[in-house]
């Protein structure tokens, strides 16, 4: 029997596997063990997180390295995490069998070993996704003085490393440390670092922000998605005592139904409920500062920030898009992603100047549905849209543009309701309420979506088609249909 003592990490379980590959080790001679350090301090020096070996360790000429699939490197970066402790035996068992004969192992499901393996890297995932979505930090002060934001948390199993790049990149200015009792994690604004687990009792219990969140918590909250089951499933109580939004909830779903009531009396007549925090001057900057508290909707509740419009007053022509995507949200500006990149290349192919064009969504929230660490768009419904209604409204009245281009369907539909379409009416310029011309083109990020690229040139070619004809109008040398 051939002992394996390591670390509870897949680096250390990756290293031993090689070391065993490289000695023909069969899975049934292997006996896995977990070597668990022992505690420590809140600000104790932090180990740097672990950097994968530049070259694996060498190999004798007849010895070749295995070749192991790339999907298997992903489940196992997740499966090592789990606290089933016969994990590391099963990945070792997989790992022996995908290098010995079954090199296509991973794409039968039904197999006990895979099917056990996706189970626990479901588990993992899902105890991620919990992670980013729980964890709330504290201000404290640390040993030299400087500001510091500290969060405890208790995770299912052993996650911190899989889910504190998140925090790293949505809180790249903000020195913080997050502590669960297996392992620790420190930011300092340039290097992320592991240390290792800490108590409860480590982190701080309260803070003047508390009451603060507790305001803001009673603002977005959506009374009339209370769902208690759900609640109850996705927010377990093991949770609660790090949530300063749990000592409120009772009252918010206790009241729910009387503020559905008051929501629908308030928004009858098709009123956008935005409407209730649009204010009365049309100047940009004003406008811009009070749409960044709007909760007209439920959008708010996972968006980073509101993303406003920019652009100059007095432009004469308006770009309008469906909402910001993921790289807007995180910088406060639109188009700033990939479909971007592409509006800015067709601007500069029709001869039209970004910098004098403004440039807006119809919905100011992103929107987006959870991919394991990614964060998918996810296309606003109806009531989405015309809840952000009064901002574009606004901003209309505020630019005065001469002509407006609305880039796919739900910009479109922001002013003309669900009855129009943008395959049917791309390209046709109309006379409007709104602007002295008006019309609709395909999405940038509809381009990029095409599914060869001959349909992706053609519509590139319409795209470029519309913008020129926009910056005719411009000129004032085109004809409005009506």
């Amino acid at each position: 029997m051939i002992r394996a003592p390591i670390p509870p990490t897949f680096e250390a379980f990756r290293d031993a596997a090689r070391a065993l590959l490289a000695r023909h080790a069969a899975p049934e001679d292997v006996f896995w063990e977990d070597v668990v350090e022992g505690q420590g301090v809140l600000f104790d020096a932090a180990r740097p997180a672990p950097t994968a070996p530049s070259s694996p360790p060498p190999r004798a000429p007849s010895s070749p390295a295995p070749r192991v699939p790339a999907a298997f490197m992903s489940l196992a970066s997740a499966a090592a995490c789990h606290r089933d402790p016969g994990r590391f035996a099963l990945l070792y068992r997989a790992l022996f069998r995908l290098t010995h004969g079954e090199p296509y192992l991973l794409d039968v499901a039904a197999d006990p070993d895979v099917a056990r393996l996706r189970a626990l890297e479901q588990a993992v995932r899902r105890d991620i996704h919990k992670m980013h979505a729980f964890v709330r930090f504290r201000r404290v002060e640390d040993a030299g003085g400087g500001e510091r934001y500290v969060a405890w948390y208790r995770p299912d199993h052993r996650i911190v490393r899989l889910a504190a790049p998140f925090f790293e990149r949505r809180f790249p200015s903000m020195a913080w440390s997050i502590l669960t009792p297996d392992e620790s994690a420190h930011w300092d604004g340039a290097e992320l670092r592991y240390g290792p687990g800490l108590p409860r009792d480590a982190a701080p219990r309260e803070d003047e922000l508390e009451e603060l969140f507790r305001t803001y918590y009673r603002a977005i909250y959506n009374p009339a998605r209370v769902n208690l089951r759900a609640m109850r499933a996705e927010m377990p109580a093991k949770h609660w005592s790090t949530l300063p939004e749990t000592s409120v909830m009772g009252e918010l779903v206790r009241d729910a139904a009387s503020r559905v009531d008051a929501m629908q009396a308030g928004r009858s007549g098709g009123a956008s409920a935005a409407a209730a925090y649009v204010p009365g001057a049309r100047e940009l900057p004003v406008l811009r500062e009070a749409a960044a508290s709007c909760r007209a909707c439920a959008l708010c509740e996972r968006a980073t920030q509101t993303v406003f419009g920019e652009g100059p007053a007095g432009a004469a022509l308006m770009l309008v898009g469906e909402q910001p995507g993921d790289e807007e949200d995180l910088c406060g500006r639109p188009f700033v992603g990939p479909a971007g990149r592409v509006l800015d290349e067709a601007l500069s192919g029709a001869g039209l100047s970004r910098g004098g064009i403004y440039v807006t969504n119809a919905v100011k929230h992103f929107k987006w549905e959870p991919r394991g660490e990614r964060r998918l768009h996810a296309r606003p419904v109806g009531p989405e849209i015309q809840a952000c209604r009064a901002w574009l409204q606004a901003e209309v009245e505020a630019v005065r543009p001469r002509v407006i281009v609305c880039l796919g369907a739900t910009a479109a539909r922001s002013f003309l309701g669900g009855r129009f379409s943008v395959t049917q009416s791309r390209g046709q310029v109309f006379k409007t309420p709104w602007a002295e011309a008006w019309m609709a083109t395909y999405h940038p990020a509809a381009l990029l979506r095409m599914p060869d690229e001959a349909a992706r040139a053609a519509a590139r070619a319409h795209f470029q088609a519309d913008l020129v004809k926009a910056a005719s109008l411009v000129a004032g040398g085109a004809q409005v249909s009506g």
